[in-house]
């Protein structure tokens, strides 16, 4: 979710605060739906506009969905992928580690921090492996993963009765994660993103100069700090239901 090295250009010094923003509003609607789901599912609060209809799965997907779109943008202005793919494998660890032990959910197994690291490293060995490939066919890739995207979105809410591939998108039988987004269909959405911003980079296009003001210092200053905050948000939210619910 965040990089220390988005900028304008890499090395350029020039960060895109608006990136930061649309990432710090993220992070906070994150926060606001977690705490609606603990409320209606581990304190039993009566909420039937969230847990009824369609309004839940709408506000998971607006923030999962910008989550990625903006991590896979990032892979043209960060300075090492590789890193920051790294960054985020060691989160997801640590993540499923703590869900497990806490056990006061279903443990995260392949969530959206596993889906940002996976996507990530995958897209660093395709643009060493095909460095010219993605630059002269980015827009019909990205048309292609935009497609597949949409064409196997349905994939992974399946089971399936071979097991051990729940992390590529076709979980066996007894598979369950608290929070689940897999190579399949996820990567084709940021590979979609990476292209575009590949494409924009190459094409020596400037980012427009709002792009690079402070308009809510407040939201840019979450979107910097998004991997902390998912890292801790949840037990804060869950310490402060604990003392209300006392």
């Amino acid at each position: 979710m965040m990089d220390r090295h988005e900028d304008g250009k890499p090395g350029s010094g020039k960060r895109l605060h608006a990136l930061d923003e649309l990432r710090g509003a993220a992070v906070l609607s994150m926060v606001a739906f977690h705490a609606a789901y603990d409320l209606a599912y581990l304190y039993g609060v009566d909420m039937p506009l969230f847990t009824t209809g369609w309004i839940q799965e709408l506000w998971r997907v607006s923030i999962s969905w910008t989550f990625l779109a903006l991590a896979g943008w990032m892979t043209s202005l960060s300075r090492s992928n590789l890193r920051r793919g790294c960054q985020y494998a060691a989160i997801a660890v640590a993540i499923w580690i703590a869900t497990s032990w806490a056990a006061v959910d279903t443990p995260i197994s392949f969530g959206i921090i596993y889906c940002m690291a996976a996507c990530t490293l995958l897209w660093w060995c395709l643009e060493h492996a095909f460095p010219q490939a993605l630059t002269r066919w980015r827009v019909p890739a990205a048309f292609l993963c935009a497609v597949l995207f949409g064409a196997l979105y349905q994939v992974p809410r399946s089971r399936y009765a071979v097991g051990g591939l729940a992390w590529l998108g076709f979980p066996g039988p007894g598979f369950s994660s608290g929070d689940y987004y897999p190579l399949v269909p996820f990567f084709f959405l940021y590979a979609a993103s990476a292209l575009m911003a590949r494409g924009w980079t190459q094409s020596h296009r400037a980012y427009p100069r709002w792009m690079y003001g402070r308009h809510v210092p407040a939201l840019a200053w979450l979107g910097r700090h998004a991997l902390v905050i998912y890292a801790v948000h949840q037990i804060a939210i869950l310490l402060a239901l604990e003392i209300i619910f006392m």
